[in-house]
């Protein structure tokens, strides 16, 4: 298997994303337990260095996916909950055919961001689902909030509802427009992402991959202050780019840590979003 020469990574990169992608997937040879291929094996597969795939490896080790034991080789660690970064498993989940996002928070400003990066590979071709379907679940800004709320006294501030509901749509409808011309152009079947909101404050993010992969992490609470119409508000916000995610992964069988969680999330956002929340238009 040869490097893509349009992928302008780098090869330690490439060789990485690879064998991620091998390892989120469970494909076979790289489930929890398996032993990798040796350094040498790897870099006949992918026709480079050995220090290529030394890199590689490194990189792997980093992210907690692979345990490297001195005389034995390296092997796939168990996926247990441990903080993770969302982007290179939200890139192997778009190497399934049908793609399915869920995602319960407070803006999906986050997410938007970390979607760039395979969405550009689907319209470069290097990435193929058939579909991609995405539900977003927020909550509702109209109605008054546990955050944002005014410092002092924990006022509710019409002013700091409206900046949040800008921000959370802004955000949607960057990720709808972004995912549904990409059916538009002919390059997925079908792509839709639907937006709901609900009348709780959110406290906490989860990010459910393919009904198979869960992340889940609470905001930290932060004071700030910003202009609007000319005049400082202090309040209390979440930020969600310092949100710590855990990772779950669905095990070989139901009974499993890693399989009950992802059950269990999938209910709770599933039973929420048939029952409380309501359609709202990016």
């Amino acid at each position: 298997m040869s490097l893509d020469p349009d992928d302008s990574r780098p090869p330690y990169q490439q060789v990485s994303s690879s064998l991620r992608a091998s390892i989120l997937t469970k494909k076979p040879g790289f489930e929890t337990g398996d032993k990798l291929p040796s350094g040498p094996e790897l870099a006949k597969h992918f026709g480079v260095a050995r220090g290529t795939i030394d890199k590689a490896l490194d990189l792997l080790r980093t992210e907690g996916l692979i345990v490297t034991r001195q005389g034995s080789g390296s092997f796939v660690r168990e996926r247990t909950s441990r903080p993770v970064g969302l982007r290179p498993h939200l890139e192997a989940a778009f190497e399934q055919k049908q793609v399915t996002l869920d995602f319960a928070g407070f803006s999906s400003e986050t997410l938007h961001n970390a979607l760039q990066e395979p969405l550009d590979k689907v319209r470069s071709g290097r990435l193929a689902p058939e579909s991609i379907t995405v539900r977003l679940l927020l909550p509702d800004t109209d109605e008054p909030m546990a955050v944002p709320v005014l410092v002092d006294g924990l006022k509710d501030e019409t002013v700091l509802r409206e900046r949040a509901r800008n921000i959370a749509l802004t955000n949607a409808g960057g990720i709808a427009h972004s995912v549904e011309v990409l059916a538009e152009l002919g390059l997925v079947q079908s792509a839709t992402v639907q937006v709901k909101v609900h009348r709780a404050s959110s406290l906490f993010k989860l990010y459910i991959l393919n009904r198979s992969e869960a992340f889940f992490g609470f905001y930290p609470l932060r004071e700030r202050t910003v202009a609007i119409n000319g005049n400082d508000h202090t309040f209390y916000d979440v930020t969600g780019k310092d949100t710590t995610l855990f990772h779950h992964a669905a095990g070989p069988d139901d009974a499993s840590l890693g399989s009950q969680y992802v059950q269990q999330a999938q209910m709770w956002f599933d039973s929420v979003w048939s029952t409380i929340a309501y359609e709202r238009q990016p």
